[in-house]
This record gives structure tokens, C-alpha cells and sequence, in this order.
């Protein structure tokens, strides 16, 4: 089956960083994001500060929304789609939320709440209907700020997830709207389900970090518990699915040679597309990040400052012409899926099936996924992913592919 994968960047501003949404450069933006069409990426995937977009639970800033609207029409020059990214309370390291959020929940309060719905109204009324706005990603690795809320159980978790996507999709109907969390909802049972992840929503958001997902503590780079730690992610995200077509982005993913060698970077990029691509439903991925973040900026992690495609000169690095030659390629010859007769069974609820004692106790999704990579290596062969519940479901099954059911655990 031949179908068309979309190619994007999570754009992070050359000049300021975030920052500039406050200390804003319309003529450095626009040399940013053609330099991103240029090696003919569709889409970028930007991120708002909370804090500055909202200084008041019922006030959004009109200058930021201006410059919102001002970045929606330098794309729409550039020929690029924008996801926005909203609730950025978090995001590479630092706390951004807004001072008169205090110490209420963002995720049960229901002040919170009705302000957080505020806010994507306001930004709607500006931007809902411009030809370039995909949708909105509900915030950047929310599920990350789960200590900072004193916790949420899974319920509470979905219930503000439903009610922000239906939000969204009452304020801007038929977008592509998604909540983008990080790998751990996937790893283990924090902050949302994945069964609600992966039915609500246009579609299922994956961040498939080596390095923050420990699959670099148990393989090398080049082994296939790194380069096909995409794919997994995707087949597992599959058998959540009620819908044999549910759509599947890997939002983010990246790499830099503090990680691995530099000179692999390209081959690494490469591998994890290659992989990935083969698995039934990518809507697409999106690099992290655009630009490398300037040294001038103190504080962030190390590993924050390499992760760009692009210097802040705008100069391609060697990940960023390695995805250019690949989108050029798939434009030329669409990628085929490669069917998926066998697949591995899952319990439903995964870490219920966990013991605290076990080998991967402190990172619990690892307790399959090795079996599953293991498995793949041993026997040559590109395995489905089926859920417990569904192994007797024939319809089911069938409009999966799957022909033969194996337990590895």
C-alpha cells in the first residue's frame, strides 16, 4: 500500500529561542522557516509560553496573538502547516506556568480548567480558521509535569484530556487536534491511559527518545533496541487502537552526538525512518528540533544546546540534508507497509501483569519491549502487537492482518 508521509520540525526559533514570543524578529522568523521549506519539510509544530500568552486567567496577551497570527502567514508564505503546541507549562527543562496559576491543579481544578479552555478560545478566534493551522497539540509533555501537580490518578488524567479535545474540536472543528505526551503513558501508568490516548484526538502522538526512554542503557545505538524503538512505539500504539486506520504521529524524536558518535547521526536518522515507516497508520514525523538553542541562553541541560537541524545561521546540518534526501526520496516513491502476520499478545493493563521486583522494575514498559526486540532479532521478522481482549475477535484480527498469535510472556 502506497501512501504519503508528512515531514515536519519542532520550530524553535534561531534568534531568541521561545523567548521569542516577547523579544520578537518577524524578518528572522521568516528566514527560519524557509530555510525549513527549503529542505522540504510540510509542517512545523510550535510551541506557545504559557505564562506569556496568558498573563491572567481571563486575559491573553493581544500582542502574542498577533504574533501567533504574523507566524501562521509567514508560513502559509513558506507553503508549511503549524500544529500549536499550547500549554507549555514545561518545556526542555524549565517550569513555565503562569503566576496566578498558584497552587491549583491544571488537571482537576476547575478554574484551571475553564481558564486553560479560555485561552484556546482566544487563540482560535485568531487563528482557527487560517489556511495553515493543522490543530492544537494541548501542551508539550503535560503527563511530564505530574509531580509538579501533587499527582493525578489515570481518570482524572483522561477526563481533562476529553474535555480539552472536545473543547477543541468545538472551537475549531475537523483540525487535527492531539495531545502530545512523552513516552511515559506508554512505559508505564502515569498521567493518561493509553487506550484514551490512542481513540481520542485525530491521532496518536508518540515521542520515541532513545535516550529518555533507557533504551540506550540496554542497547547500542546501532542495535535494534534503539533504531526500532520508533516502530515499536508505533505497533503499540496500533493495538490500543479501535480503529484498524487510528493514525499515528512520532511527534518527536531526535538525537546528538553527546548521545552518539556524530558521525552516525545521519545512519541513526535514517534507520529509525526506515524502521518506523514500514508500520501501518504514520501520518508522519517531526524532528526535534529546528534549531540548535544559542549558548548565550544559560541554564538548560546540556544535551538542549545540539539537538537542531539547522545552526542559527540557518546552515543545514549533516540529520537535516539526511532528512531532506529522505523526504525527497519518499516523495518520488511513496513507502510500502510491510505486512505483519504475526503478532506478539499484551495484557491490556500492562503493569497491573508488573511486579515490583522485576528486572525493569524502575522503567516497567521495558519488561516487554525487550521481549518483543529480542524476538524481532531472533526470528527475522517484523511482529504485530495484539491485546489480550482482542486475540478471539476473527473481524478484528482480519482487518489487522493477523494471522498467527504468539505469547512471549
Amino acid at each position: 500500500m502506497n501512501r504519503s508521509i508528512r515531514f515536519g520540525v519542532n520550530y524553535t526559533f534561531s534568534k531568541n529561542w521561545l523567548y521569542s514570543w516577547v523579544d520578537w524578529d518577524r524578518s528572522s522568523v521568516r528566514s527560519d522557516i524557509q530555510a525549513l521549506a527549503n529542505l522540504g519539510f510540510d509542517h512545523i509544530r510550535i510551541h506557545l509560553i504559557w505564562s506569556v500568552f496568558q498573563p491572567n486567567a481571563n486575559y491573553v496577551s493581544e500582542t502574542c496573538l498577533q504574533r501567533l497570527h504574523q507566524l501562521m502567514d509567514i508560513a502559509d508564505e513558506c507553503n508549511i502547516d503549524v500544529v500549536v503546541c499550547v500549554l507549555d507549562g514545561g518545556i526542555s527543562g524549565f517550569t513555565f506556568y503562569p503566576s496566578w496559576k498558584k497552587d491549583r491543579n491544571m488537571f482537576t481544578d476547575p478554574y484551571m480548567i475553564e481558564a486553560e479552555k479560555h485561552l484556546f478560545s482566544a487563540i482560535a478566534s485568531h487563528i482557527g480558521t487560517h489556511k495553515r493551522f493543522l490543530g492544537f497539540d494541548l501542551g508539550n509533555e503535560v503527563n511530564g509535569l505530574f509531580n509538579l501537580e501533587g499527582s493525578f490518578c489515570l481518570q482524572e488524567g483522561d477526563s481533562w484530556h476529553r474535555e480539552l479535545i472536545n473543547h477543541c474540536e468545538d472551537i475549531a472543528p475537523g483540525k487535527f487536534h492531539v495531545n502530545g505526551v512523552d513516552h511515559r503513558p506508554w512505559f508505564s501508568d502515569q498521567g493518561f491511559s493509553r487506550s484514551t490516548l490512542a481513540t481520542t484526538g485525530a491521532a496518536t502522538s508518540l515521542h520515541t527518545w532513545i535516550e529518555f526512554t533507557g533504551a540506550l542503557e540496554l542497547y547500542r545505538h546501532d542495535e535494534n533496541g534503539c533504531i526500532q524503538l520508533a516502530e515499536y512505539c508505533v505497533e503499540l500504539a496500533n493495538a490500543y487502537a479501535t480503529s484498524p486506520n487510528r493514525p499515528v504521529w512520532v511527534q518527536e524524536f531526535g538525537v546528538n552526538e553527546l548521545w552518539i558518535p556524530e558521525a552516525d547521526l545521519p545512519a541513526f536518522t535514517e534507520s529509525t525512518i526506515r524502521n518506523a515507516i514500514t508500520s501501518n497508520n504514520i501520518w508522519g514525523f517531526t524532528w526535534w528540533c529546528s534549531h540548535d538553542l544559542d549558548p548565550r541562553f544559560e541554564g538548560f541541560e546540556k544535551l538542549e544546546y545540539p539537538l537542531g537541524i539547522l545552526d542559527l545561521n540557518n546552515r543545514p546540518k549533516p540529520v537535516g540534508l539526511k532528512l531532506a534526501e529522505l523526504i525527497q526520496e519518499f516523495k518520488l516513491q511513496p513507502p510500502e507497509v510491510v505486512d505483519r502476520p504475526i503478532a506478539i499478545v499484551f495484557p491490556d493493563h500492562l503493569f497491573e501483569e508488573v511486579k515490583s521486583n522485576s528486572v525493569y522494575a524502575n522503567n516497567q514498559g521495558w519488561n516487554f519491549a525487550k521481549p518483543y526486540f529480542d524476538f524481532m532479532k531472533k526470528e527475522g521478522i517484523r511482529p504485530a502487537i495484539v491485546l489480550e481482549s482482542k486475540i478471539n475477535d476473527e473481524a478484528y484480527l482480519r482487518s489487522r492482518g493477523i494471522r498467527e498469535i504468539q505469547r512471549l510472556l
